[in-house]
């Protein structure tokens, strides 16, 4: 069999831009070129798609779980290797599990699943997202404020060296909970850290992004809203340059007039790019989740505790696509740049993620012409179909 494989039969969009008539090369996956169905080379394995379109894969940073498995209630590979594969049928082809606030020993076993997730090489296991627990009370959303606490030197210390043994690791933090010199060393040890679930003020904010943190964490939502004479987590992460944020596009943790507004207000060359915050119903039909012993239900699109507090979003990467494009009014194009390429530039690993350009990792999804997945691949290999 050969090691050089053409895909053949339907439009390329290579994250910049289209290929009609062409093929998409992909050897030992990555990938080796886009060239015209006219030059393809004599040694390549022809893969005829019907028509459609191929894109990039999606990236996810933030996905609680899936198919039935919520990644705090089983830290363990298996629930890693179980949330790829349920979000591999909407075309994410690279995710980070994400770990809610929890106990510190909870904490360590999920870092341990990821590390040797990593060394199993599960199919769509970017890394880790530890959401917590250093967060503010007066923004807590739905993680239980029992659990929420100040990072101490031992947290700090496990933290860094997660960043070192995993591939890659987002933490969300409060800027008036972590000191920028926690953010300093955590951002210097190489893990992303992503201002989230803060009731900072705007220059407590700034103050953690020249600190080190690059990120914000479900733009919005859990979080200090931008107002006229102090703006906030908000209005810090918009006017940034440097910030990338996190957006939950599903209509219910944001309006669209709000999204639309923040996309013309976002300075960059940071971006904002998609999310699902997904929790453990994505693939299945479960109508009731737990988290940390409280039931959370699942109805009209939305997940919300007893008490109406939104936990997490019943939303799927290529609905928040959709959304993107019907809703807001974006184009394609851009909306799957915000999928895949910017959450890429987010975590820094744009070199060889969120694009079919050459020697990227061959991570792609076939579409409909009507965007509907059928099929993803990642590394050049079929992970799921239609």
């Amino acid at each position: 069999m050969s090691q050089l494989l053409a895909f053949t039969g339907a439009r390329i969009f290579d994250g910049n831009a289209w290929h009609d008539g062409s093929a998409l090369l992909v050897e030992f996956g990555y990938v080796a070129g886009i060239v015209s169905t006219d030059a393809l080379p004599d040694n390549a394995e022809r893969h005829a798609l019907d028509g459609g379109m191929l894109v990039p894969g999606f990236i996810d940073l933030q996905v609680n779980g899936g198919g039935g498995v919520l990644f705090n209630n089983a830290p363990t590979v298996e629930s890693i290797r179980t949330i790829c594969a349920a979000h591999a049928q909407f075309g994410t082809t690279a995710l980070l599990p994400t770990l809610i606030t929890d106990t510190a020993a909870v904490n360590i076993e999920a870092i341990a699943a990821g590390v040797e997730a990593w060394k199993q090489r599960v199919p769509g296991f970017l890394g880790l997202h530890l959401e917590g627990p250093h967060l503010s009370l007066a923004r807590k959303g739905t993680h239980d404020p029992a659990l929420i606490r100040p990072m101490d030197a031992a947290d700090l210390a496990r933290t860094v060296a997660a960043a070192h043994d995993l591939p890659n690791l987002l933490c969300t933090v409060a800027a008036e909970t972590v000191t920028p010199q926690q953010v300093a060393a955590l951002a210097g040890a190489g893990a992303v850290v992503s201002i989230g679930h803060s009731d900072a003020s705007y220059d407590v904010t700034n103050a953690a992004f020249a600190a080190g943190a690059t990120m914000a964490t479900h733009l919005f939502n859990a979080m200090s809203q931008l107002g006229n004479r102090e703006p906030g987590v908000v209005g810090a992460v918009l006017s940034n340059p440097n910030v990338f944020a996190g957006l939950i596009a599903d209509g219910i943790h944001v309006h669209p007039a709000a999204i639309a507004a923040a996309l013309r207000a976002k300075v960059g060359p940071g971006r904002i790019f998609l999310v699902t915050d997904a929790m453990s119903q994505t693939g299945t039909d479960l109508k009731t989740l737990t988290l940390n012993g409280r039931t959370i239900t699942r109805a009209d699109g939305a997940l919300r505790l007893a008490d109406g507090t939104l936990a997490g979003a019943d939303l799927d990467m290529i609905d928040a696509i959709t959304f993107m494009v019907d809703h807001i009014g974006l184009d394609f194009e851009e909306v799957i740049r915000m999928a895949s390429l910017y959450p890429a530039e987010a975590m820094g690993i744009a070199d060889t993620y969120g694009h079919l350009g050459r020697s990227a990792v061959a991570n792609f999804v076939h579409l409909s012409n009507e965007r509907a997945v059928r099929s993803t691949w990642i590394g050049g290999e079929a992970v799921w179909s239609a």
